[in-house]
């Protein structure tokens, strides 16, 4: 044997031996709270869960947590993935950081393999965010841009830098953000769009000056919706309206500009 480093990680707690002890232990764990509710009821989808986690060095309970179908592919929550290259042998270290404001904020992940001179690198920015039509889109792109930016920097560079680590699984955040991509085009409503089926919607997502006004106006959206005066499609639009507004009012930024987070491998970890 040479000094090559091991990138295989066992995992913890229960072990499942046979094939009957897995069903029975996917019906257990699809019945209880314990599940994701995308795995409540499905045992099956279960024990498949607690096999692919089993390939990577994740537990039973870890691999349910962390293993997500989206698409009918399977994926990993991306701290999920930086635990999974933390713990293997074979990095010496994961180092993110956000940097700027607005229009230039970038995220940077920095994966660096024992052994190699120099660390992967990997830049996510604002710009690349608008460029792949993330930026604004309702839900975590619109809550927590920064966050978003810093786990798609991440991603790149873990796939990257450990593909053996990770056995090729992209982070389910980023899988989340390709399930519209191949999706066809909706004919046109027969309804009349927003601006006319309700005049003054738009417009008073324009004047908005502050996130509690535009709070207001998809609280009041929601109640037209449940009234059928709104269409879940022009709902839709009008989203789009409040968050590109949100963002104008709010801009991403904040007092962590350049903050950096280094995630060292401990020093045990290192084997001769």
């Amino acid at each position: 044997m040479g000094n090559e480093i091991s990138t295989v990680v066992e995992p913890r707690g229960l072990a499942l031996r046979s094939v009957d002890e897995a069903m029975r232990f996917g019906k257990m764990l699809a019945d209880s709270e314990f599940a994701p509710k995308d795995f409540r009821g499905k045992p099956a989808s279960c024990v498949l869960a607690v096999q692919h986690g089993a390939e990577i060095g994740l537990g039973p309970m870890q691999a349910i947590q962390s293993i997500a179908v989206i698409n009918g592919r399977p994926s990993i929550w991306g701290d999920a993935a930086l635990a999974l290259v933390m713990a293997s042998p074979i990095c010496e270290y994961v180092r993110e950081r956000v940097e700027g404001t607005g229009d230039g904020t970038v995220a940077i992940c920095s994966a660096k393999r024992r052994g190699y001179p120099d660390a992967t690198v990997s830049m996510f920015s604002v710009a690349d965010a608008k460029k792949a039509g993330l930026w604004g889109k309702s839900g975590p792109w619109t809550q927590y841009p920064r966050r978003m930016l810093q786990l798609r920097a991440r991603g790149f560079a873990l796939r990257d830098a450990f593909p053996d680590v990770l056995k090729g699984l992209v982070t389910a955040e980023e899988a989340g953000d390709y399930s519209g991509v191949a999706e066809t085009v909706e004919a046109a409503p027969t309804v009349p769009p927003v601006s006319e089926h309700r005049p003054g919607w738009l417009e008073r997502v324009r004047r908005a000056t502050t996130v509690a006004e535009l709070g207001q106006i998809s609280d009041e959206a929601d109640a037209a919706v449940t009234a059928g005066d709104l269409t879940e499609s022009q709902r839709n639009k009008l989203d789009q309206a409040i968050d590109r507004r949100h963002g104008e009012i709010e801009p991403v930024g904040g007092d962590d500009d350049g903050q950096e987070f280094t995630h060292e491998a401990a020093a045990t970890e290192q084997t001769s």
